[in-house]
């Protein structure tokens, strides 16, 4: 069975049985009712998933992986901070006018440091380092800039990467690690998601650095579950479990970004019925 499902049904499990919760606390958050929406919340969990033994989607209900990567795309290849690059509609409850979210996500990937070595934004220094220096514990991309935060419409949520490079002597290539730091989740609406877009970011990565993807570390500081998810996920936890799917990507993409969502072949997909109209706090 699927090693995503076990690693969520405990983290939820936790959460519900030993967290704290928010409730007669002033929050941020609210339904669309304008009701307070509160949380039970656990500090600092991290939660592991190795891709060379499988891909870590849920079977307990679907993960939309197309949608998914293309979020990723959005933020890391495309760099863009408009939601009119984007498919999905995610991210329309934050966007203005234009469509813009602010200087937040794709728009910090984006900016251009100087090195001297050359002028190279976020992203495609990460790419640079893993192919001329792999062994550095200096290849981060970071979302969360100070001076820019009262110009995001929604401060970055899941803001820093940090890759790492392993060699294990019995293999060919050298592995690609990925830690993500997240600064909060909606464990219901985003966790796996998450997971999901983050795994693929590492196969895209590692595969145009020649490079097998390896362990996907995913620290979550306050990974909460709202009082009105509680009873979706006590219901989503009891499901029947299936076997994690198949999941990679074209091999014959060799540049970050000539990847599109058509890259990405998921086989083999079981997962219990979607969960539909879930309330989202705003």
């Amino acid at each position: 069975m699927s090693k995503a499902d076990d690693i969520f049904i405990s983290m939820c499990s936790d959460i519900i049985e030993n967290g704290t919760t928010t409730e007669g606390q002033k929050v941020r958050p609210h339904w669309e009712d304008g009701t307070p929406a509160y949380t039970i919340k656990k500090f600092g969990v991290c939660n592991r998933y190795d891709l060379r033994e499988e891909f870590p989607a849920l079977t307990l209900r679907r993960t939309a992986l197309k949608s998914a990567m293309d979020e990723i795309l959005w933020i890391y290849q495309k760099k863009s901070n408009n939601i009119n690059d984007l498919h999905s509609h995610i991210w329309d409850e934050w966007a203005d006018e234009s469509g813009s979210i602010g200087k937040a996500y794709g728009y910090q990937v984006g900016q251009v440091s100087h090195y001297p070595d050359g002028d190279y934004d976020q992203m495609d220094r990460v790419l640079k380092d893993l192919r001329e220096n792999p062994y550095s514990r200096r290849i981060i991309t970071n979302l969360y800039t100070f001076a820019d935060l009262s110009e995001m419409n929604l401060y970055p949520c899941a803001y820093n990467v940090i890759y790492n490079v392993t060699q294990d002597p019995n293999e060919e290539k050298p592995t690609l690690n990925l830690l993500l730091v997240q600064r909060s989740q909606d464990i219901l609406a985003a966790n796996n998601w998450n997971v999901c877009q983050y795994a693929i970011l590492l196969m895209m990565v590692a595969q145009v650095s020649d490079m097998i993807p390896g362990e996907l570390v995913h620290m979550i500081s306050d990974a909460h579950i709202y009082d009105r998810h509680v009873d979706i996920i006590k219901d989503l936890i009891g499901r029947e479990k299936h076997p994690a799917p198949t999941v990679r990507l074209n091999p014959e993409v060799k540049n970050f970004y000539d990847f599109t969502t058509d890259d990405l072949i998921v086989e083999g997909y079981e997962h219990g019925p979607q969960v539909k109209n879930i309330p989202i706090a705003i």
